[in-house]
């Protein structure tokens, strides 16, 4: 086999069956080897960026391993952007790219860019093959590093003139083999028993380590309090009666006060963003902390912990899990507290549903949400309809909400949907996107024509910028800076122009009507929904506040009202 077949090998060992890309002068080679080959779905995406952003949200859905693939220069640079939203967010990625023959490197020669030297911060490892016969294992490496340990992506760039030469079959390397053993808890259980007001605070980790099931099974034995993160909402399921919802910048004041005055806090598989904590300082200051994660890179970076344990998340929940079971914590009290705060200051919208009414974007999640089947997956934009579905829809599961968390790449909605599409055929899957998101990757509406899939997209449209618009009136006097997008084109034509029906609405009584169509459709349909351009996304800490000091609209009009008495 030439280096091109081997590729496809290996992929059909390790039971990858769909790749995301788009072909070029230096990777086709590839593309060439895979006219022969049934076994692997390859799905053409209309940007590169789409296939690496297709390939994440692939991998986010389903919990395998994303793959994309490129050409050289720039075919490798387009995939940049979504390759480091991967990297932020911890997801498996193997990204594959064709590079000049060997011989043309280092000459500037047609298509030539330093991939290796471009992405090293970027990805979990990386690989410039230089000797065909090295591939195979490589190969191997790659796919095992990437899914392993704190997951992410691993890139390899292979020169054409090697993906063409004959490589040797076999044997090919066995991977290692990890044992774990169960880190010694009884310090934890502990500080958990001493503890009068203990919070449980969980991340994206738990979902990652595939410990979504001993995450609940915890939490139920500890009926601990419990907060998330933005990539850690659903890991509490939607039934839990403790769980207070996202904390930081645009949590609820119910989870940012429990943080504050909680005594200990039990943080898992998060590594406590800056957008979660607000400014360090202020953040939990009455807590012990204990660290639990699986990389100890995280655990005292920001904060140092008064108990770290490094592990694999399912082994240590499930061994706090049975300790607790007989031996339950006696926090009734704060668990009241705590229940008393979801009640007054968690996230609440009002149902409108009067025929002039305009549409709010907190209301129309809220329906979505009581209206969409529960196994639904959302992927989002960036944006305040990000920070809306993430206050307001009620996930059941981790790997239904599909979101750009430590990048914040606008653009990753639509082709992470496509991607979930493709991880299950007959799953729901819809984009919740901005006007300004969606036009960032919009060429994958034909994407979705192309391979007939069924995902729903809902264009949440204030004709601007409404994130920065929001910081431009809170933080900056309002002083409004390349913002207006009043120039959009007609969504709903463009979407008819890819053969997608589409839906304008814009009174709140036509919500659910348009929610049901769109769902009910046996194909791709297309929602545009026209929200007010001054509507904002509450409560709000200005970035390097501390959480304590949140903004609602409530006290920013009495402040407004006060500055304008004086």
């Amino acid at each position: 086999m030439n280096g091109a077949q081997h590729i496809l090998d290996a992929f059909h060992r390790h039971h990858i069956s769909t790749v995301f890309g788009y072909p070029g002068g230096c990777i086709m080679p590839l593309y060439d080897a895979l006219v022969d080959d049934v076994g692997v779905e390859h799905v053409l995406c209309r940007h590169e960026q789409g296939c690496a952003l297709a390939a994440d949200g692939y991998a986010r859905a389903s919990g395998k391993l994303g793959v994309c693939i490129a050409t050289s220069g720039p075919g490798a640079t387009n995939l940049i952007t979504g390759v480091a939203n991967a990297h932020r967010d911890s997801i498996p990625m193997l990204v594959i790219t064709g590079q000049v023959p060997s011989g043309l490197i280092g000459t500037d020669a047609f298509q030539e860019t330093d991939v290796l030297g471009m992405t090293l911060g970027i990805v979990k490892h990386s690989y410039l093959i230089d000797d065909a016969d090295t591939l195979p294992a490589i190969l191997e490496e790659a796919i095992e590093l990437a899914q392993n340990g704190r997951p992410g992506p691993v890139w390899i760039d292979i020169p054409k003139d090697l993906l063409l030469a004959d490589v040797a079959a076999g044997p090919f390397p066995q991977p290692e083999t990890h044992r774990t053993t169960c880190p010694d808890l009884t310090e934890t259980l502990a500080m958990l028993r001493s503890a009068r007001k203990p919070l449980l605070y969980s991340g994206g980790g738990i979902s990652l380590a595939h410990a979504e099931e001993s995450f609940r099974n915890f939490a139920e034995s500890s009926a601990l309090p419990s907060v998330v993160t933005l990539k850690g909402i659903g890991n509490p399921g939607k039934h839990n009666p403790y769980n207070l919802g996202m904390l930081g910048m645009h949590g609820s004041r119910a989870a940012n006060r429990a943080v504050d005055e909680c005594d200990l806090l039990l943080v898992i598989g998060a590594r406590l963003d800056d957008r979660a904590t607000g400014n360090l300082k202020g953040f939990a200051p009455n807590a012990r902390m204990i660290h639990i994660d699986a990389d100890a890179a995280e655990i005292n970076k920001l904060r140092p912990a008064d108990l770290a344990v490094r592990g694999d998340l399912n082994q240590i929940l499930t061994g706090l899990s049975n300790a607790l079971q007989t031996n339950p914590l006696a926090i009734s009290e704060w668990q009241q507290q705590c229940r008393t705060w979801h009640t007054t200051a968690g996230f609440h919208a009002a149902d409108n549903e009067e025929a002039l009414a305009p549409i709010t974007g907190p209301g129309f999640i809220r329906q979505l949400s009581r209206i969409a089947p529960d196994d639904t997956v959302i992927a989002c934009d960036v944006g305040q309809h990000q920070m809306w579905v993430a206050q307001h829809y009620e996930f059941d599961h981790p790997r239904h909400h599909l979101t750009s968390g430590g990048l914040g790449t606008m653009g990753f909605g639509l082709p992470a949907a496509i991607g979930a599409q493709f991880a299950d055929r007959n799953s729901t899957v819809i984009n919740v996107t901005g006007d300004g998101s969606f036009m960032m990757n919009a060429q994958e509406l034909a994407t979705i024509r192309r391979y007939h899939l069924p995902v729903k997209l809902i264009v949440m449209d204030n004709q601007c910028l409404g994130m920065v618009r929001q910081q431009q009136e809170l933080f900056y006097s309002n002083r409004e800076s390349q913002i207006n997008l009043d120039d959009n084109p007609d969504f709903v034509a463009m979407a008819r122009a890819f053969d997608i029906p589409a839906l304008h609405i814009k009174r709140t009584d036509q919500i659910r009507r348009g929610i049901e169509t769109i769902l009910a459709y046996d194909g791709p349909m297309l929602l545009h929904v026209a929200i007010s351009r001054e509507d904002n996304v509450w409560p709000i800490v200005k970035p390097g506040a501390s959480n304590r000091e949140m903004i609602d609209e409530t006290r920013r009009t009495a402040k407004a009202s006060k500055e304008q008495t004086a």
